[in-house]
């Protein structure tokens, strides 16, 4: 659907309420067409969103027939035109999207009602259609919010290991002076204890809380252990899914979890799942909750091929090999999850004992803990279980004391966040500031506009020193377009750059050569 097209800001105020009243009715015939609402529910459903409104009664004229895939324009301009009518603060980004969710909530089904139509579809069609059905929920509810992912700038860039994926996230809103103020202004909430907590479906949000009236999770056991499946609302692939354990604990790497990522896999083999680690600096961002991520994508380590073929003739059934990526990465292929399983929970706990001060990596700093693995499995028709076991260690030194295995300081200007799981996989995310940066870097390279770099306070001082390699290396005459796609490529190298940063074992021969003495202390051999 096209944004409205006429002025909101001209209505008078008896106009606005006919048209966020006419406007109801338009969300309420998309409901009832996407199945979100049955007719016997749209009594309510009107009455909620009329009192949301501040609306007395509803509209007399006939919605027009409309044909949207999601109610995000739409919602858009009830947004706008409740801000006008002095609803909530609608300078503030946050207020915005929070009543945005709350509308869409009225429309709702049930939380028991999405666990059971998702166990009916599972049992009834299957795992796929299960999902699909789920995944569709999430996306015309507005809670998978695709108009703001679309928004991304995405690419990929040829390294020596294959292509790399490059997104540049700008669905996020940047948060101004107000909104920084008022959350200073909040007082301090435990509940829900974190945004993967159950708790969340339903909430109502606040000025730094994500509401969350459009939020949905399924139940699925995994290993023994009760999880809830869920989508993420800013997804950074397709059918990016989260799998939060039903208790706020922390993240653990050990053979339960590993367990749990191969049932769920063995459940739902059309989905990739992966664990970030467990450890801070090699882990994600939320470490206090115990959860896995997965979705239906093909990611670049997954085409990766491998390096040194490797056996372990205890395990016949399962074929490994070192894998030619940067970070330093083993490969299990089998069908056997019980032997796959095994053989990655031998990996592990000889890893997590390993040192090899040749190559500075060390185990433990006296009782503290340095090495742990990110695990990413896939199934294939052909081949079976296919499981990469990154090696991670979050080791500081006077140096490097970000993490002598984590992105180091010439490169920060692009990437100093942590390299969790989906940067392990070769999908690269990225600050919304380099959007306008490297446009400007690529309008410098193309002749249109001097280099700043070095002036006090410039915006791009932070890229000074790459701005000085990169026209040494290409000039500043370049096409314009030339220069586009140079500084994109050039981006990609960087992350290829950090990715290697991450490698425990580096990528020379001394490097290769003790990743295969750690493999050989496990019992395997090089074929």
């Amino acid at each position: 659907m096209a944004k409205n097209e006429f002025d909101c800001t001209a209505l008078t105020p008896e106009q606005r309420d006919a048209r966020l009243a006419l406007d109801v009715e338009r969300l309420l015939r998309f409901g009832r067409k996407h199945k979100l609402i049955k007719d016997l529910d749209i009594l309510i459903a009107r009455n909620t969103l009329l009192d949301l409104l501040a609306l007395s009664a509803p509209s007399e004229a006939k919605p027009p027939k409309e044909n949207f895939d999601t109610p995000a324009a739409l919602l858009d301009e009830m947004v706008e035109l409740a801000a006008q009518k002095e609803l909530f603060d609608g300078a503030v980004a946050q207020y915005r999207i929070n009543f945005e969710t709350r509308l869409m909530g009225a429309l709702m089904p049930r939380e028991s009602e999405v666990c059971k139509k998702f166990k009916k579809l599972y049992e009834r069609k299957g795992a796929k259609a299960a999902t699909d059905w789920f995944y569709d929920l999430c996306v015309v509810t507005n809670y998978i919010r695709t108009a703001q992912i679309a928004k991304n700038i995405q690419w990929n860039s040829d390294t020596p290991y294959g292509e790399l994926e490059i997104t540049i996230n700008l669905t996020k809103p940047e948060k101004d002076p107000k909104t920084i103020a008022l959350e200073r202004l909040q007082p301090k909430s435990g509940y829900p204890a974190c945004m993967l907590c159950k708790e969340n479906i339903g909430y109502a949000g606040r000025i730094n809380f994500p509401a969350r009236q459009t939020h949905r999770i399924v139940p699925i056991t995994l290993a023994g252990q009760q999880f809830y499946l869920q989508y993420s609302p800013y997804a950074y692939f397709h059918e990016h899914c989260i799998m939060l354990h039903e208790t706020h604990k922390p993240m653990e790497m050990d053979r339960q979890t590993l367990a749990e990522i191969f049932d769920f896999v063995s459940q739902f083999p059309h989905y990739t799942c992966g664990s970030n680690a467990d450890l801070p600096i090699v882990g994600g961002s939320i470490l206090s909750h115990s959860h896995f991520q997965g979705g239906r994508y093909v990611f670049p380590m997954q085409k990766a091929s491998i390096a040194v073929p490797l056996t372990d003739i205890r395990y016949p059934g399962v074929r490994a090999g070192i894998l030619n990526w940067p970070v330093s990465a083993v490969r299990l292929i089998g069908r056997s999850s019980q032997q796959m399983q095994i053989v990655a929970n031998n990996i592990l706990t000889a890893w997590r004992n390993y040192s090899d001060e040749s190559v500075g990596i060390l185990a433990h700093t006296g009782d503290t803990p340095h090495n742990t693995v990110t695990p990413i499995l896939h199934y294939d028709e052909k081949d079976g279980y296919i499981l990469d076991l990154a090696l991670r260690n979050n080791r500081t030194s006077e140096e490097y004391p970000d993490g002598i295995f984590h992105p180091h300081k010439e490169y920060h200007n692009i990437k100093k966040e942590n390299i969790g799981l989906i940067e392990v996989m070769g999908l690269a995310i990225l600050p919304a500031r380099l959007k306008d940066q490297g446009a400007q870097i690529a309008e410098i390279l193309a002749g249109q506009r001097p280099n700043t770099s070095r002036e006090e306070g410039s915006p791009l001082a932070v890229h000074a020193d790459w701005i000085d390699q990169l026209i040494a290396k290409y000039g500043t005459s370049m096409a314009p377009q030339d220069a586009n796609n140079v500084v994109k490529q050039e981006i990609g190298t960087v992350f290829s750059h950090v990715l290697e940063n991450a490698g425990v074992f580096k990528q020379d021969k001394e490097g290769q050569d003790a990743f295969l003495r750690f493999m050989q202390s496990v019992g395997f051999k090089a074929i």
